[in-house]
């Protein structure tokens, strides 16, 4: 199966080399092209009254719609085997996350490591939405592992699944619902209504890849019976419909304790702690996760290199 073996491509170069610093500044990246667009729809399209709902709906399908449709012309002018599945993944690669997630985490982990909190504080603030001054060693080390599990469903297995399954226009529509969730699918009073369908959309076509990113972290850890016990027990008490389960996963890997009360712009979310027994992640952890998570993402592509060579 070529699409397979597309995704197998992007994930290999984007794990070699990410998306470099020079193409950023000279082109940007799809995803900026995305959030652009969402941008100005939102800007014009998100005004009170009652028509606020299905405004967010049309957004919503300006925006999937101005990612697919391209994605599909392009695999309509693809050649068939080989070559196509080359083409396909070198187009795919932006679209997958592997390299920056390890990169950021990574970032976190050196400071700290060195009792830098201060640094640590300022690079976990990169990738999460709590207040990081309110955090000690351990909550910075807690929301970088949170982050790890949540995006690596989202930022990879997600739309490497998608892709696998539908190719080139799979990825792409999977990236822009995801986009749209990130910049409008949030309960405020500004979003609540205007972000609903993207919402309700992301959380549909996540809830099969955080399952399989759950999995993938059982699989890779060091402790699969506790990984795949403290899932099943706590993936359903998370706040999220979807990122409980990459999250306990994890948290049975390593044997620590995640999600629990976190401040969010002086509120304090009392959330429920997922491997509530066990103790808060120190520094060390963090390391500990990327290598389940190198090893979790070794699984993934050996998933593909078996779909491609079996279907």
């Amino acid at each position: 199966m070529m699409f397979a073996a597309a995704m197998l491509i992007a994930l290999a170069i984007d794990a070699a080399i990410g998306w470099p610093d020079a193409l950023y500044r000279r082109i940007g990246h799809p995803v900026t092209w995305i959030g652009a667009l969402i941008s100005a729809l939102e800007a014009r399209l998100n005004v009170d009254g009652a028509a606020r709902k299905w405004n967010g709906v049309v957004t919503f399908a300006i925006v999937v719609t101005a990612a697919t449709l391209p994605a599909y012309a392009i695999t309509l002018a693809l050649p068939q085997g080989l070559l196509g599945a080359v083409i396909t993944g070198i187009l795919a690669w932006p679209l997958v996350a592997a390299h920056s997630m390890y990169t950021h985490v990574a970032a976190i982990a050196r400071p700290l490591q060195a009792g830098d909190l201060t640094s640590a504080r300022y690079e976990v603030s990169m990738i999460v939405g709590r207040d990081p001054a309110q955090l000690g060693s351990e909550g910075v080390a807690r929301a970088a592992l949170e982050s790890l599990a949540e995006n690596t469903s989202d930022g990879i297995i997600a739309p490497l699944f998608w892709g696998v399954i539908f190719g080139l226009p799979g990825i792409a529509a999977y990236k822009a619902i995801n986009t749209l969730d990130s910049m409008i699918g949030h309960k405020t009073p500004r979003y609540q209504d205007f972000g609903w369908f993207s919402a309700r959309t992301d959380d549909w076509v996540n809830l099969i890849p955080a399952r399989l990113t759950g999995a993938l972290f059982a699989l890779a850890s060091p402790a699969p019976h506790r990984a795949w016990a403290v899932m099943l027990a706590d993936a359903s008490a998370h706040r999220s419909p979807n990122a409980g389960w990459p999250e306990a996963a994890l948290a049975g890997a390593l044997n620590i304790r995640l999600s629990g009360p976190r401040i969010y712009e002086n509120h304090i979310a009392n959330e429920p702690w997922l491997n509530a027994t066990a103790l808060d992640p120190s520094p060390a952890h963090i390391t500990q996760g990327l290598r389940i998570y190198i090893r979790a993402l070794a699984v993934m592509a050996g998933l593909m290199v078996a779909v491609t060579v079996l279907i």
